[in-house]
């Protein structure tokens, strides 16, 4: 992810999290810690081919998925991770945690967390097929919703790279 993707990220993030999306401001904090040699932040994108139709000769492709990471003294955090509605089900929520597990290898994690709205089971799936088991609840975690938010823990995040659990 690049500052010139935050008008697509922004856009896709308000679709998909009206409530509490993030804001600009949140997005360039992280984006500064994830492009120098001691970077503790990962954030990467997905993008689709535009539709073939008449006239789209040349036209960009479309951001279809975002997701971030960070790591800290051997500790990795899923920070977000979000996939067009139209790419749900087509594996891209998988392919985009795979790259964030892949950085938590590189930085040598041991282990990997992350916090997941008690209201999602399709991201609760998703993350217990790579092996993410939950390990406590934070109530009202998610506002202005109150909504609590389901702590999941993963102990080898190297190993479930190799498990490919797609």
């Amino acid at each position: 992810m690049r500052w010139w993707d935050l008008g697509a990220v922004l856009a896709l993030e308000h679709e998909l999290f009206p409530e509490d999306a993030w804001s600009r401001g949140m997005f360039w904090s992280e984006l500064a810690d994830a492009r120098h040699p001691a970077a503790s932040r990962t954030y990467v994108v997905a993008e689709a081919a535009p539709a073939a139709a008449a006239g789209s000769a040349g036209a960009a492709p479309r951001l279809v998925g975002y997701a971030g990471f960070a790591a800290v003294s051997g500790t990795g955090d899923v920070q977000t991770i979000a996939t067009a509605r139209d790419q749900w089900g087509t594996g891209l929520g998988s392919r985009l945690l795979t790259e964030l597990l892949r950085a938590a290898t590189a930085a040598e994690c041991h282990e990997v967390l992350l916090e997941v709205r008690v209201d999602n089971p399709r991201a609760q799936r998703l993350y217990q097929r790579f092996g993410f088991e939950p390990i406590g609840v934070r109530r009202g975690y998610y506002q202005p919703g109150n909504v609590d938010a389901l702590v999941m823990r993963l102990a080898d995040p190297a190993q479930s790279i190799d498990a490919d659990p797609r």
